[in-house]
This record gives structure tokens, sequence and C-alpha cells, in this order.
């Protein structure tokens, strides 16, 4: 077994999952803070455990919070064998990232850059300040949120490691998947593009006709009502706008302009696009795009005003649509991995094997691409010798 692994996302899950475990056991002896308790309307959430009583689930975060501290641990110092472990680890993962969670995460995407803004001006209206929107039961669901990234890392490295693969890449010494090859990615790279792209056009759709005064899947009544509420419409339009901008974007998944700088683009045309410039937007706006279509799924569509949580639901496809045209972009893109050597390293597209007899791809062993290299400077130097050899001779032959 390699003896390099990074197991620093193990440890910061157990971090996490021992705190959280330890705030349970506080939380269940009737600790202020509990964070699904019932409040008031304008300050709950739709989380699937807001209102739960506290002695009813606190020690249940208490047990899986401490429980989860030493699996990781485990998880991160043993061996890798089996699929038990990687299959709890990934059931944690969605039920933290996914399940639990509601819309607070895309909206805080959404209001990133206007919640800078307020930071220093004030947050217009009756609201005090930022502390009025990012409150202990929202900010909670973005700590449940990272926790289970973390497990979902955990799972990933755990699961790689079964197959004694590369924890940063996932490639081992046999071949790889058909589908993993850039004509095969880039194939179903496309059909998950137009699939994430039509996905959001009824929210689009709606919220633009809302805008111009058509209410569409609502009732006459609640258009008039969100017409008389200041701000409400021109809101739903600039999240539709977005939506469309993030639509176009989406497109560079697997066109050349999201891999190559386009002419327009001054003193960038022609450059190359850093791959984790789309890969980690792309893949945050798709992970939190799922619990929001989730919570879409818990609210009653109403028969007059379907519209207003209906084309929400489809945001579960959206996000899972968007997450597969990403790992298509991923796999196309990826290089030659820094940490075991494997994968492409010539412009002809040919993968590289690494020997076994080098598991680390350290320095001294070898790296394949710094092989590669060694053996084109030892063949130039040869070429350069024999030419001067036979400059020396004009007369020979």
């Amino acid at each position: 077994m390699r003896k390099n692994w990074p197991v620093w996302t193990g440890y910061a899950t157990a971090l996490w999952s021992l705190t959280y475990g330890v705030l349970g056991v506080y939380w269940a002896f009737g600790g202020a803070g509990y964070p699904f308790a019932k409040v008031t309307d304008d300050r709950s959430t739709a989380s699937i455990l807001e209102g739960s009583p506290a002695q009813v689930v606190a020690p249940v975060m208490a047990a899986v919070g401490l429980g989860g501290a030493v699996l990781a641990i485990v998880m991160t110092r043993r061996p890798a064998r089996g699929w038990v472990l990687q299959a709890i680890a990934a059931v944690l993962a969605v039920g933290l990232a996914v399940v639990i969670p509601d819309y607070t995460l895309i909206a805080m995407v959404a209001l990133a850059p206007a919640l800078v803004v307020f930071a220093f001006t004030g947050v217009p209206g009756e609201q005090g300040g930022v502390g009025d929107i990012l409150y202990w039961h929202r900010v909670n669901l973005i700590i449940v949120f990272v926790g289970g990234l973390l497990w979902a890392a955990t799972a990933i490295a755990y699961h790689r490691r079964s197959r004694d693969a590369c924890v940063s890449c996932g490639r081992s010494d046999r071949p790889d998947p058909a589908w993993t090859t850039p004509q095969q990615t880039l194939r179903w790279g496309r059909i998950a593009v137009t699939v994430a792209v039509v996905a959001n056009v009824p929210y689009e759709f709606t919220r633009v006709a809302w805008f111009f005064g058509w209410p569409v899947g609502i009732s006459d009544e609640f258009h008039r009502m969100m017409a008389d509420t200041p701000g409400m419409l021109a809101m739903g339009l600039g999240l539709a706008v977005m939506g469309v901008g993030g639509g176009i974007l989406t497109h560079g998944l697997v066109h050349r302009w999201g891999e190559v700088c386009p002419r327009w683009i001054r003193f960038k045309a022609g450059k190359r696009v850093p791959p984790f410039l789309a890969i980690i937007p792309a893949s945050v706006v798709a992970v939190v795009l799922i619990p929001a279509g989730l919570m879409n799924t818990q609210l009653p569509l109403d028969g007059d005003n379907w519209a207003l949580n209906g084309p929400g639901i489809l945001w579960v496809v959206w996000g899972a649509a968007l997450g597969t045209a990403t790992y298509a972009y991923y796999l196309r893109r990826r290089t030659t991995c820094a940490r075991c050597g494997r994968g492409v390293t010539s412009r002809s597209g040919a993968p590289v094997v690494r020997s076994s007899g080098s598991p680390a791809g350290s320095r001294r062993a070898g790296n394949p691409a710094t092989g590669l290299h060694r053996s084109r400077t030892r063949s130039a130097r040869s070429a350069t010798a024999r030419s001067h050899r036979a400059a020396a001779h004009p007369t020979s032959g």
C-alpha cells in the first residue's frame, strides 16, 4: 500500500464529526442553541429537521457525530478493504449535503456578491444587518453541508484506496474505461449540458413572464400581491437572468471557448483556460442545486399557483446534469497527475501507464513524463554527437 496518501480530508472529517457529536451531547442535555428548534416564521428554514424536538434528534446527532469521528480515523489510518465503510460514509455524505439542507445554499451562492456589499453598507430595508440573513439556523445548514462534502471526500479517498488507485486522480495501473476517453466524455458531456440548460427553462420563463405582467402558473391575486411588494418581481427576474447566464456558461464545458480563451477577451485571447476556473464554480452550483430542488418537492403544489414551486423541482435534474457535465469536462482536461505520474504526457493524448516499480511516483524512481523527457534529451544529444563526428571527417563515405 502506498505510504504517501493525503490524509488531511479524513482528519478534517473526524474533527468535524467530533465537534458536532459534542454539540449533540450538549443539546441533548438541554443546552442552548439547538439549531432545529421551532422559531418564528421569518427565521425558520425549510430543512426536513426544522421544528424537530431536541430530546429526539440531539442524541442521534451525538451518536452519529462521535461514531463518525472514529469511523473517519479508521478509514484514514487502516487499510481500505470492502465496501461497508465506504457505503456508510456515502450515506452520511448524501444525508448531510443533500437531504438535510434547504434552499439556503443556492441563495447564498446567488447573493454572495450582495452580501459582501451589505457587510459594509448595511442591508437595505427593515432588516438590521447581515445577521438578519445569516442567522444561526441558516449558518448551521451551511456547516452541515460542509460536513457532507468532507464525508464525500473521505468516501471517495477510501474507495480509491480499495482499488489501489491514486487518491488524487483516481487512475490505477489498469487501462482507463472506454467511457472516460476524450471522445466519449465529449459525447455524454454534451447530452448532460443540454439537459442542464433545458431543466431550468420553466423557472426562467415563468419569472420573466411575471415581471412583464403575464401571470403564468399563478393566480391574478398572487401576481398583484407580488407586484405590490417592492422588489419581488425584480428579484425573480434577476434570478432568471442569472439562470440564463449560467446556462450560457455551461456550454463552455463542451465548447472550445471553455478550454481556450476566445479572441474577444483582451489580454487572454488564445491562452489556456485553467480547468479549475470552470470546475470549482460549476461543481459548487451543481451540488447546492440538488437540496434546493428536493426542498421544493416537499412544498405543496397549489393548483392555481403551481409555478411557485413546480419549476424548482427540476433543480434536482439541473444539478445532477450540471455535475455530470462538469465531471466530463474534468476527465477531458485532466493531465498527468503530479502525485502518481499517470495520465497524458503528449499532445497526441497517448496515455502513460506508470511502472509498478515506483508506486509513489517519486523523482528518484522516475515520473513517466520525466522519463520521456530524459529519453528525448538523450536522443537529441546522440544525434548532435553523430553530426559533430560527421562534420569532423568531411571526406568519409
